[in-house]
């Protein structure tokens, strides 16, 4: 089968240029930024994010979790790393390695450090006196559920409201296009039936709340930026399958491409085989998820209805309840 993974992603267009798209990018990266939204951080992708951001970003999330109470999904919140090991048992690496980042400490003695402190008076690279410190910054929130819900999952199967922080090595200077973000995820694990159904179920419901907020929504059939040749035809199996869904808007106008927000994706029994995880009578187990990109739903609102938030139209307001 192929990892579905609940990052979004920038679909495809042939009705504009690179430059053209490049133009659109800048502009709204400089409007975020001119109008006190989002903090230029030095690196391409990382952003401070003040207050007028924090708002819309909240009720973003809230409106998420509204939509989603009737799963009566257990509450598991992780910290933005995970052990190596852990991170191995879900074959990230093999589908991303251009993605993934991991953690570095110094566990040198004191001439390794007199060594770090000379290169770095030479104007040197240092880092090469750190050594890995067997922990991964995690680039999937769901990943750490499933080493934690047992060998035997019940037949109804289990419903899990993760949050929590994303890292992607993926430097962009489009603000849509972030390395380190937010992902709201709705998991479930039960048997195939039920995680089909979790991951169709929602669709409707998820491209409701979107378009509530005032957003023009399309769900396509789409393929994560699986590796090298071997992911080339891993992309193609996942549409073929229609394991992936995105939910995406016309951030950068009808002209642009659309830009993923949002996602709906089967994994089948990937996790279940990697994890050891089985149903009550013996089967595999399956999962699902729905994932909001809650750093790129804000920012589609503000390119949307500009940055002042007291001027956003009535109906939206009222559907984030700002």
């Amino acid at each position: 089968m192929t990892l579905t993974d609940p990052t979004t992603s920038t679909t495809t267009a042939t009705s504009t240029t690179a430059p053209d798209l490049d133009a659109a990018r800048a502009a709204l990266r400089a409007r975020l930024l001119a109008d006190r939204v989002l903090i230029d951080l030095g690196s391409p992708g990382l952003y401070g994010r003040t207050g007028v951001f924090e708002r819309v970003y909240t009720a973003v999330d809230a409106a998420a979790v509204n939509s989603q109470q009737d799963l009566d999904a257990e509450v598991l919140r992780f910290p933005p790393v995970e052990p190596l090991a852990a991170f191995e048992r879900t074959d990230y690496i093999a589908s991303f390695p251009d993605l993934a980042a991991s953690i570095s400490g110094f566990t040198g003695d004191d001439r390794t450090h007199r060594a770090l402190l000379a290169a770095r008076e030479r104007g040197e690279r240092w880092e090469g006196f750190l050594e890995p410190a067997d922990l991964m910054l995690t680039p999937a929130v769901c990943h750490p559920v499933y080493g934690l819900v047992g060998d035997t999952i019940p037949q109804e199967g289990r419903f899990f409201d993760i949050v929590g922080d994303s890292f992607r090595r993926e430097p962009s200077l489009d603000p849509m296009r972030l390395q380190a973000f937010h992902m709201h995820e709705f998991v479930h694990i039960g048997t195939p039936a039920s995680a089909q159904q979790h991951r169709d179920g929602r669709i409707p419901v998820m491209r409701e709340l979107l378009e509530s907020f005032g957003l023009e929504i399309d769900v396509v059939p789409a393929n994560d930026p699986f590796f090298g040749r071997v992911g080339q035809m891993l992309a193609r199996n996942q549409v073929e399958q229609a394991l992936k869904f995105e939910f995406v808007t016309p951030v950068y106008g009808d002209d642009h491409p659309t830009t993923a927000i949002s996602s709906a994706n089967l994994h089948e029994d990937h996790f279940g085989t990697s994890f050891g995880l089985r149903t009550a009578d013996g089967e595999v187990a399956h999962s699902a998820c729905i994932a909001f990109g809650l750093e790129r739903i804000t920012i589609a609102l503000f390119a949307a209805h500009g940055t002042d938030v007291d001027a956003w139209p009535a109906p939206v307001r009222a559907a984030l309840a700002l």
